[in-house]
């Protein structure tokens, strides 16, 4: 049966939400990149988080205590690196995708299961899922790839004087919207091609003699 080979598609689809919702969540986090100080002072951060859409400093007061301020972007902010610039608009492309490629499998499966489909299809209608899903996978891949290289090449941001915060920390290290957002690019292209690989069972012909 159709419907029996689509079970995996299940599977399919059960990916491509959760890269979703990791896609959607990694993109608000301000844990992109992570940059520590070595000796932190009243100048000088603890550390500080560095999101795509926001940045947030953390300052040891002298009770003890961490302050934390964030800064959101805005689209006249002249100090954000191109880097930053191409991957949120990347992101975003890849969670819209996304969302569109979920609503597309899940139809399609609806299909199947109710027979709604002709019975004579022999098209995959899970093409156009797959292939929405396999974008949002390569878009978010390429805006993850910039920002490990920004971090392997321990680059800089230029931030305005009231970030209090250096151009350049210490050290630099992957944070965990990152790997949320490497492990969503992951998942995308494999919902992508589990979708793709669908094929309806070839119809078998018997020619009897006498």
């Amino acid at each position: 049966m159709v419907s029996s080979r689509a079970s995996r598609q299940l599977g399919g689809l059960a990916a491509a939400i959760l890269a979703w919702i990791l896609c959607s969540a990694s993109i608000g986090l301000p844990r992109w990149r992570v940059w520590g100080f070595r000796e932190p002072m009243d100048s000088k951060p603890s550390m500080t988080l560095v999101g795509m859409w926001k940045t947030c400093v953390h300052h040891q007061e002298s009770n003890s205590t961490i302050s934390r301020v964030c800064y959101p972007y805005t689209y006249q902010d002249t100090f954000i690196p191109l880097d930053i610039r191409v991957a949120q608009h990347l992101l975003l492309v890849s969670s819209f995708l996304g969302m569109v490629a979920t609503v597309s499998v899940f139809a399609a499966i609806w299909k199947l299961y109710s027979g709604k489909l002709p019975k004579k299809a022999t098209h995959n209608p899970f093409i156009f899922s797959g292939v929405l899903n396999i974008i949002a996978g390569s878009f978010l891949f390429l805006s993850v790839l910039y920002n490990y290289l920004s971090i392997i090449r321990k680059a800089g941001i230029a931030f305005p004087p009231y970030f209090r915060t250096p151009s350049f920390p210490d050290t630099q290290k992957v944070g965990s919207a990152l790997v949320m957002a490497t492990l969503s690019s992951f998942l995308f292209l494999v919902g992508g091609t589990i979708s793709i690989s669908f094929s309806f069972p070839r119809r078998s012909h018997i020619c009897t003699t006498i």
